[in-house]
């Protein structure tokens, strides 16, 4: 069996992750077609060994397409998602359009690929921050029950898109040549500086990025747990970091948390006690694991562990997952 596939925003980071990724994990694709705005139609992107000509998201007729890959902004989602599931294709959808639509299946396949079933039509991927700490939250959930979780984010650019890679690398570029620094992706300089703020501003006083992560994380982990974050863009290029605190309903060792850990699908623990025995984003681009260092007891609360973790945000907090949600509904018999 082979599937016709298209992948929407196929120009950007996260579409042409996916077309490497379809390609790398041997996904049983037959016709692949590449979708993105009008302004790139007629330009190439790589599948394998192929070059996929961009046509037009605008004008594409889905009819007979099994599997759409929407890998662009929630506007366009909530636009063409509703015609692209009428046309009877199966939509995974890495905007934030439907993951708190009750009736849509949020997934992180190693924590509840069950939730997936033959009738979905549309399949939400969660956001690239809380992929990667559901599923460090998770093995440790099983051992002792969730109360509150501390999370401040160290959050590459490329999560903001191609433009703010660009931004990133024209900035440090210029403060080299002592030229002026222009900032048009950014609200502030992000070349040797840190961002304490990432989309826009919510009532609550949170970003909302930040209400994102708090409301996702409670649908795929628990609606009762507390969550505190703040996220930072900062000037790295791929890969994002999470410094964790969590306190849990009862106690937990940090030799109980690091078996779970080293048991656990996907994750890589790597910290045993030496100076540099942790893992950087530099360190975890390209990889398709979850980093766990720096694990030990948080003292400031009865029972409590911090931890640092990584992920490459194109991948696993994207691309990746969204493909594996894709073979989850292969080998449950969906097409």
């Amino acid at each position: 069996m082979t599937l016709s596939i298209a992948v929407v925003g196929a120009t950007g980071t996260v579409g042409r992750e996916v077309l490497t990724i379809l390609e790398e994990r041997n996904f049983p694709s037959g016709t692949v077609t590449a979708l993105a705005s009008d302004r790139s139609v007629g330009s190439n992107v790589s599948y394998g060994d192929q070059d996929l000509i961009i046509q037009a998201l605008s004008d594409y007729n889905f009819q007979g397409t099994d599997l759409v890959f929407f890998c662009a902004e929630t506007s366009l989602a909530e636009k063409y998602i509703p015609r692209i599931v009428k046309s009877g294709a199966t939509v995974i959808d890495k905007s934030s359009a439907f993951r708190l639509d009750p009736a849509v299946p949020l997934c992180v396949p190693e924590i509840n690929r069950d939730l997936v079933k033959g009738g979905n039509k549309i399949v939400a991927s969660p956001n690239c921050i809380v992929i990667p700490l559901a599923m460090a939250l998770k093995p440790l959930s099983l051992i002792a029950p969730l109360k509150r979780v501390v999370v401040s984010t160290y959050q590459s650019v490329s999560g903001a898109g191609r433009q703010a890679m660009d931004e990133l690398y024209r900035q440090t570029r210029a403060i080299f040549v002592n030229d002026g620094v222009v900032s048009n992706v950014f609200s502030k300089q992000i070349a040797y500086n840190v961002i304490p703020h990432i989309d826009n501003a919510m009532a609550s006083g949170y970003s909302g990025e930040e209400e994102k992560i708090i409301f996702e994380l409670k649908k795929v982990l628990s609606p009762e747990l507390k969550v505190a974050i703040t996220c930072v863009r900062v000037p790295v290029l791929i890969g994002h970091g999470m410094s964790v605190c969590v306190e849990f309903q009862k106690k937990i060792s940090v030799e109980d948390a690091r078996e779970a850990f080293e048991q656990s699908e996907s994750l890589s623990l790597q910290d045993r006690p030496r100076d540099d025995l942790y893992v950087t984003p530099l360190e975890c681009a390209g990889s398709d694991e979850v980093f766990i260092s720096r694990l030990r007891q948080d003292t400031s609360v009865s029972h409590g562990l911090t931890f640092w973790a990584v992920a490459d945000n194109l991948r696993k907090g994207a691309a990746l997952n969204a493909v594996q949600i894709a073979e989850t509904l292969v080998q449950k018999g969906h097409f």
